[in-house]
């Protein structure tokens, strides 16, 4: 079978051994670039639309499957999702859970029978693919639904972390205390976060991700990749012509975009 494949490794010499091991493997596969980070694998594969993607967990800008998420919502309309293929480091522990997602894996170093593996399954996936028509989604809710599920936490944490109650945060040589039940949006920027409520907003440096796992998912939802908002602060949801998502929250002007992997969340009762 003939394809076409991006490789995303930050590791020239893993880089090259995973190509020659593929060309073994795989003598129809094409790889059509191998870059070293995750913006560029999405920038390249926006471009070349590959038929299958080698994401590297864990690189530099952004990890493997912060770039498929991305990839989700980007991707055209009426063309195929590539194949994704997580090349990881991880513990046996953590590549159950890949497994468990139904996501496949190489892990490092390549070893060519695993490897000879994973080609037949990413064969059989794309033998059994069929063309997205012009204008349709080329996502089905079970590809979107593995992606969450990755993005919450491949492997489960030993223990939760407390959930937060106050968020403190530097104005000044002073620490403002914002109430948990005061705070309507969450918002990635730049190096900050920003904490919105009704009256107005401060800026806090812990990463998003390292909010989330202390958030009542019951009561924060993700909408975008980097944006949390409080679920009962939610008014109104809108799609538009392209078919793009988006919301209003009760005490703030803004629409807030969703992002095509949280879109299911909203359907009429």
């Amino acid at each position: 079978m003939n394809a076409t494949a991006l490789l995303a490794e930050d590791e020239p010499l893993l880089a090259q051994a995973l190509q020659a091991e593929l060309a073994r493997a795989w003598p129809g596969l094409q790889v059509l670039a191998t870059v070293g980070d995750g913006d560029a694998a999405v920038a390249h594969a926006l471009r070349l639309q590959p038929d299958v993607l080698f994401l590297d967990i864990r690189m530099p800008g952004q990890t493997g499957l912060q770039a498929a998420a991305e990839l989700a919502d980007e991707w055209p309309d009426g063309v195929p999702f590539p194949a994704l293929v997580f090349v990881t480091a991880y513990d046996a522990y953590a590549v159950q859970a890949f497994e468990a997602q139904a996501v496949d894996y190489v892990l490092k170093p390549v070893q060519p029978d695993r490897l000879a593996r994973t080609v037949q399954r990413v064969q059989q996936v794309l033998a059994q693919r069929q063309p997205a028509s012009a204008g349709a989604t080329a996502f089905d809710e079970a590809t979107l639904a593995r992606l969450r599920a990755l993005l919450s936490g491949h492997a489960p944490a030993p223990s939760a972390p407390p959930r937060l109650q106050v968020i403190q945060a530097g104005v000044g040589q002073g620490i403002r205390m914002v109430p948990i039940g005061e705070v309507l949006v969450f918002e990635a920027a730049d190096k900050y976060v920003r904490v919105l409520t009704a009256k107005g907003e401060v800026l806090i440096r812990t990463p998003l991700k390292e909010l989330l796992p202390q958030l009542d998912p019951a009561v924060f939802w993700q909408v975008h990749r980097g944006t949390v908002v409080r679920a009962d602060a939610i008014d109104s949801v809108q799609r538009d012509e392209a078919g793009k998502h988006s919301l209003r929250l009760r005490g703030r002007p803004e629409h807030w975009p969703v992002s095509r992997l949280y879109a299911a969340q909203f359907k009429a009762m």
